[in-house]
């Protein structure tokens, strides 16, 4: 049983999304570091795609990495989020999308701490925290 993919037109995503969302998500921008809205957060919660409420990642798998971006051990389940190899900057990476819309959230590296040794490092304007 396959996920359903959202699909909307350029102009549907800038109609929804704030300048900063609409770059990060549909064109694979990058927040700067130390300046997302959740680099810091505590809150407990579920983190949702910005773009289609998909859920992503829990606040229980994040730490703070000193990176300053959102840092997470793994998603909220494996399909959760789709990665593909990312050649850009004249770097070897692996970029992580929403499966659900094929929304940009960012990179996966293996440096992470115990238990997985992932690190999921998402920028905030990718994200929605529902607070519980």
């Amino acid at each position: 049983m396959g996920t359903r993919k959202i699909v909307k037109t350029d102009a549907e995503w800038r109609a929804q999304l704030s300048p900063e969302q609409y770059e990060i998500t549909r064109k694979k921008g990058t927040e700067r570091a130390f300046t997302g809205e959740y680099w810091n957060s505590h809150d407990v919660g579920t983190y949702r795609c910005v773009c289609c409420g998909a859920e992503l990642f829990r606040s229980s798998d994040k730490f703070d990495s000193g990176t300053g971006w959102p840092s997470f051990t793994a998603p909220v389940a494996t399909e959760s989020v789709e990665s593909e190899e990312d050649r850009s900057f004249f770097m070897r990476r692996t970029e992580i999308h929403c499966t659900s819309c094929g929304a940009h959230l960012g990179h996966l590296f293996g440096d992470g701490p115990a238990p997985t040794g992932k690190r999921y490092c998402i920028n905030s304007a990718a994200l929605r925290l529902d607070r519980k």
